[in-house]
């Protein structure tokens, strides 16, 4: 296995590359002058403007040009000091945010990792939860009502349940709001008293004996960790429910009932472990696609995350901003990934990674 994990740690840069040059070189479906109005928010009135954003940004350059200017940066003659380079930390300027690109990705990524920490709980608990319930009473009334929970939220578009529990539950009764926190909250988390240990509001409001802070960040939480929960508890139950099934059909779980062990031991002891299988490679790739920026539900509840960073760059024509939160998306997709397999490897012994 240590084998293993070294050969796809050696593979991440690899990937990283190839990623990147796809990216870049869409780009240059683009003209030079296309390109310079990505770089400035008002278009320059005359050529000659035009022409020094092109040679500025060496737009006029061989793509392999362009291409070892972005990894590398531009190093200032006289004074030594260079100008951007990925390789170096360096992924640039955002023009939306008016922030360096990498100050973006620490401030905004805590705020995503929060939103999936408590996503997940939900998530995985309650779809596993209704799964088993309706493979255990297959064909009864439970079993009929997860699959119509089922059905519906496979349905529903994530921006349609986003905006109809957003309509509700905060423009009609006014419980839950979007966006981060309140403005009193976001002072006192501001002003020198408060300390940022992990950078997760939840967490460092209890740290420092803030109940209300950590109150007023879970209350704007609720809504976006609603949706995501609801979205991927439809996948959740058909998948586990069919999992069940097979797995109660299986000869050591009619043994084990012939033994004269309970159905509650039968199903919690022997049947759901393995069940439990293909929930584990599911589960992976959901906090992966949470921890890469839910980008329709962040925006929907204006959640400062990785995902409306994305949306906001995108919306913006912001290349260099979306460059980087694709190569740092693939970064975190590749890791997680190999997180997942070795997992899988570790719960089921007849997995092995070579």
């Amino acid at each position: 296995m240590t084998n293993y994990i070294i050969r796809r740690l050696l593979l991440v840069p690899v990937i990283l590359f190839g990623v990147s040059v796809i990216i870049m070189g869409m780009l240059q479906l683009l003209g030079p002058i296309e390109r310079s109005a990505l770089y400035v928010k008002d278009f320059p009135k005359n050529d000659r403007q035009v022409d020094g954003i092109i040679k500025k940004y060496a737009l006029d350059r061989p793509f392999h040009e362009q291409y070892w200017r972005w990894l590398t940066g531009v190093k200032d003659p006289v004074t030594g000091h260079r100008e951007g380079g990925v390789l170096y930390g360096d992924f640039g300027y955002s023009r939306s945010a008016s922030q360096p690109v990498i100050d973006i990705i620490r401030t905004r990524f805590p705020n995503t990792v929060e939103l999936a920490l408590w996503t997940v709980v939900p998530m995985l608990s309650i779809g596993i939860w209704l799964g088993i319930k309706a493979a255990v009473y297959q064909n009864t009334w439970v079993d009929q009502l997860a699959r119509m929970f089922s059905i519906v939220g496979t349905s529903f578009p994530t921006f349609v349940f986003g905006l109809l529990v957003l309509i509700l539950f905060y423009a009609k009764l006014g419980w839950f709001m979007p966006g981060k926190m309140s403005d009193w909250a976001n002072q006192v988390v501001r002003s020198p008293q408060f300390v940022n240990y992990t950078k997760l509001l939840t967490i460092d409001s209890l740290l420092n004996g803030r109940f209300d802070i950590f109150w007023d960040a879970l209350r704007h939480m609720i809504l976006p960790i609603l949706t995501l929960s609801y979205i991927n508890w439809a996948t959740y139950v058909r998948v586990m429910r069919s999992s069940m099934l097979e797995t109660l059909r299986m000869d050591y779980v009619t043994t084990a009932r012939a033994k004269g062990l309970t159905e509650g031991v039968v199903i919690n002891q022997h049947a759901r472990p393995n069940a439990m299988l293909p929930i584990v490679t599911m589960a992976g790739m959901s906090v992966v696609g949470l921890l890469g920026g839910v980008i329709i539900t962040e925006t929907v509840f204006n959640y400062p995350g990785i995902g409306k960073a994305t949306a906001d760059a995108a919306a913006n024509l912001d290349v260099v901003t979306t460059i980087g939160m694709a190569i740092f998306s693939g970064f975190i997709l590749i890791i997680s990934n190999l997180i997942v397999d070795v997992m899988y490897a570790v719960i089921d012994p007849r997995v092995r990674l070579s």
